[in-house]
């Protein structure tokens, strides 16, 4: 098993940082395109929401993020101590809508559950924990 964690803060510049740990751990590692590119599309669709919508003040906060991969099984963890909120709880989109009639926002987490194999939400000690699982090496 290996493993990789980093703490950025509620900033968009971090955004960038983010995408260089996912490129680091996939070569790393020796991760497909495909696989690296799932990575920074969640961890960059869930940082960027943390820090747009999570937060009631203006304060620096921290955001913890994980990479595990242990055999074929890619685990990408995020912790944040933002209001609570499950994105799981949230109505899949009406893809079926003409575009100017959909909802702004909802598409996210549908990108993260279309990527990610399964997906678990908790909320302990203050902290929304997001942990995503993914086989590795696939299509």
């Amino acid at each position: 098993m290996s493993s990789v964690s980093a703490v950025f803060v509620n900033k968009r510049s971090e955004i960038s940082r983010i995408a260089e740990l996912a490129e680091q751990f996939g070569g790393e590692h020796h991760l497909s395109d495909d696989d690296v590119m799932a990575i920074n599309l969640v961890l960059d669709e869930l940082v960027a929401n943390i820090i747009e919508n999570a937060y009631e003040d203006t304060r620096e906060h921290e955001i913890h993020v994980t990479l595990r991969l242990e055999g074929t099984e890619l685990t990408v963890r995020v912790d944040d101590d933002g209001r609570p909120f499950d994105p799981l709880q949230a109505p899949p989109p009406n893809l079926d809508l003409p575009l100017e009639e959909r909802p702004v926002g909802g598409l996210g987490i549908h990108l993260v559950r279309s990527v990610m194999d399964r997906v678990e939400y908790e909320r302990r000690e203050g902290h929304n924990i997001l942990t995503m699982h993914k086989t590795i090496g696939r299509t």
